[in-house]
């Protein structure tokens, strides 16, 4: 993908729920860029208010009011930022004509269909959706150990059992997350996000130590869902007892880098990332845990 302008005019922001957003609207502030928010009703936060200079509510499938008041604003280029929940995508919005038109077109509905779609109409309206990293460049990890201890020989061959598996499930758009135990995979993410995931881990897992093991799609598309690991899953890898987290370099969003790593050091969890070419296969079919 060509690399984006960032010249300070022109900007817009779709914001979904949680820290995404702001972080986008502080990065590009840095830069010099005051940006548009069209913010999402159903996820967005109402704090962003307090923070945006130009803001515009819009429903979930309100995609013609979205394009209209971007070409209102001027926007040409476009982040979007925060996570919408898989399953409000399909169940819960009421699409306006133009999403109705577009959603009977997709040959399948998955997430990665429809944004992708949705990308592609506002092409043709002149907004350019770019890399939603843009400017986030320094919560993105490089390749090793980020926390003071790395894995050690049991988490680091669940990880490896862990890394084959989550990377055939991300194949097929089905989730991003395995939460893994003696090699064994507990539980993986579908529609209800990765700290769900976690929790229900724990409760098949019956106190065994878990590892969670979170990966990007193949050809990961930067501009929208894209993983990300916040304070929340660590808190939530702490209470489950989840003691590595494994995640892609280049492709992983670490909010609050710093206070995260702090969190997981005072937890005994430790991070890695690994490059996301370096794919290990399973040895065998994923396996339920034996709970005995």
């Amino acid at each position: 993908m060509p690399e984006a302008n960032t010249n300070t005019t022109g900007w817009g922001l779709i914001a979904g729920n949680g820290r995404f957003p702001f972080l986008v609207l502080e990065g590009a502030r840095s830069q010099g860029i005051e940006m548009a928010v069209i913010a999402l009703k159903e996820e967005a936060s109402p704090e962003l208010e307090k923070i945006a200079k130009r803001l515009h509510w819009v429903s979930l499938g309100e995609l013609s009011k979205t394009i209209d008041l971007m070409h209102q604003e001027s926007v040409t280029q476009a982040v979007m930022a925060g996570q919408v929940k898989h399953n409000k995508i399909f169940s819960s919005i009421r699409p306006d004509w133009k999403l109705a038109k577009l959603l009977f077109s997709l040959p399948c509905r998955n997430t990665d269909a429809l944004i992708g779609a949705v990308a592609r109409v506002l092409e043709e309206e002149g907004i350019r959706l770019v890399d939603s990293t843009l400017f986030l460049k320094p919560l993105i990890p490089e390749p090793g150990v980020l926390t003071r201890r790395g894995p050690n020989e049991h988490e680091a061959e669940d990880i490896a059992y862990g890394l084959g598996v989550a990377r055939h499930i991300a194949g097929m758009d089905v989730g991003q997350t395995v939460v893994i135990a003696e090699r064994a995979c507990v539980a993986v993410e579908a529609m209800e996000g990765t700290d769900e995931t976690i929790a229900r881990a724990a409760r098949i897992a019956g106190g065994k130590r878990l590892v969670v093991v979170k990966v990007s799609k193949p050809g990961q598309d930067m501009r929208f869902d894209v993983p990300v690991v916040g304070l929340p899953t660590i808190e939530q890898m702490r209470g489950a007892g989840a003691t590595a987290l494994a995640v892609d370099a280049g492709r992983t969003l670490l909010f609050e880098r710093a206070k995260l790593i702090e969190l997981a050091d005072g937890a005994g969890i430790a991070i890695q990332a690994f490059p996301p070419a370096a794919v290990s296969e399973p040895s065998q079919a994923p396996r339920g845990i034996n709970k005995e």
